[in-house]
């Protein structure tokens, strides 16, 4: 099989900013060039300038799935692989297939064409980075449900932010460039709020210039491979922090383990998420709480963090323990939110980390929908 493809990121912070018709700029430059380029799977959304940027590119015809007595269309990754184009150009990468599809996510699409050695050009907006999804709800007060991991997008060769103010990109809404007229009204009084387009523009240019950075990084430490592999850059020791995330079965784990992520990889440490039992095996749980700690451990091991089950009767010692035998810079901890005895224990366990972690920072991650239904 010839070597993998490359993958090229347009990114942006909401619909209308351009990355679609930015995307589609660089397919036709590359059909200038004389480079076999397809179009795999592109939404119009009614939008002229950008449909007119697809003529006189190839398109690779979309399949029919049926489910539920209906009819979709989806994009045809077999076909696409069987055409064998140099630069196939997805739009909308963090799509969910409908049921049935061969695979669940676009972006395991993707990497299956990418497996190929097909280059691809796709689009996705910042708030579906998947470490961000909880700090997004929080900004705009909207869940993402489709989501993208992070080291997905790690894969990509490069990172392209397409930007508009977001004064310019309201002043698109309001002449109907990005929606019809009604729904673009819609969107202005809630999702496309200007307060909330300058929070996520932020967000988008703070996720770019880590791309850059991490990207000056590797190309320093490819320059000087022998002191790479020494564990040094520059004649300087490298240094390897991990950051440690606590799983329980409380429902709050998983934006723990987002946010623990999310340090990580900003910090460029190891990233661990441990279980603490009395016992190694799971089996001895009660059959509710392991289905939910198996849950958040699995959810760990898709994001790329390596995941323990440690065996201990104290929790904090063991957690402390192997936070201090791997160099932890962080630990991240749920605020256990409870009743009664469930909140003193909770609180005493938070107390004996933070006690025994004087030399760690730790992290009191909470749950805001949880601590104001907890009472």
């Amino acid at each position: 099989m010839s070597s993998p493809g490359k993958l090229k990121i347009f990114l942006g912070y909401a619909a209308g900013v351009g990355k679609t018709y930015q995307m589609l700029d660089e397919a036709q430059s590359l059909k200038t060039k004389n480079v076999d380029v397809v179009i795999g799977y592109f939404e119009p959304h009614g939008r002229k300038d950008t449909i007119a940027k697809t003529e006189g590119l190839e398109t690779v015809p979309r399949k029919k799935v049926d489910y539920r007595g209906a009819t979709f269309e989806e994009m045809d990754t077999e076909a696409i692989i069987a055409r064998h184009p140099r630069v196939a150009v997805v739009d909308e990468f963090p799509h969910t297939n409908v049921p049935g599809s061969a695979r669940e996510k676009r972006w395991e699409d993707v990497l299956f064409i990418l497996e190929h050695g097909i280059d691809v050009l796709t689009t996705m907006n910042v708030q579906h980075l998947e470490s961000l999804n909880d700090h997004m709800a929080h900004v705009t007060g909207v869940k993402v449900r489709e989501t993208i991991p992070d080291w997905v997008v790690k894969q990509a060769v490069e990172v392209v932010m397409v930007d508009l103010t977001p004064r310019a990109l309201l002043n698109r809404l309001e002449r109907g460039v990005v929606y019809p007229q009604d729904k673009a009204k819609r969107a202005m009084e809630n999702f496309f709020k200007e307060s909330t387009l300058v929070a996520l523009r932020e967000m988008a240019l703070r996720q770019t210039a880590m791309e850059v950075e991490e990207r000056l990084e590797a190309s320093d430490a490819a320059i000087s491979p022998a002191a790479s592999a020494n564990g040094q850059l520059g004649g300087s020791p490298k240094l390897h922090d991990a950051v440690v995330i606590y799983i329980s079965d409380d429902p709050s784990t998983a934006m723990l383990i987002r946010r623990g992520k999310r340090v990580a990889d900003v910090i460029h440490a190891d990233c661990f998420a441990l279980f603490v039992a009395e016992q190694s095996d799971l089996k001895s749980l009660p059959a509710e709480k392991r289905a939910a700690v198996e849950r958040h451990l699995n959810f760990a091991r898709n994001l790329h963090i390596e995941t323990r089950v440690l065996v201990g009767s104290d929790h904090a010692k063991t957690i402390v323990e192997f936070a201090r035998l791997h160099n932890a810079r962080q630990i991240f901890l749920p605020r256990l939110v409870g009743k009664g005895m469930d909140r003193m224990l909770g609180k005493s366990f938070v107390h004996q980390v933070v006690g025994m972690a004087n030399d760690i920072e730790v992290t009191i991650v909470a749950d805001r929908k949880q601590e104001r239904t907890a009472g």
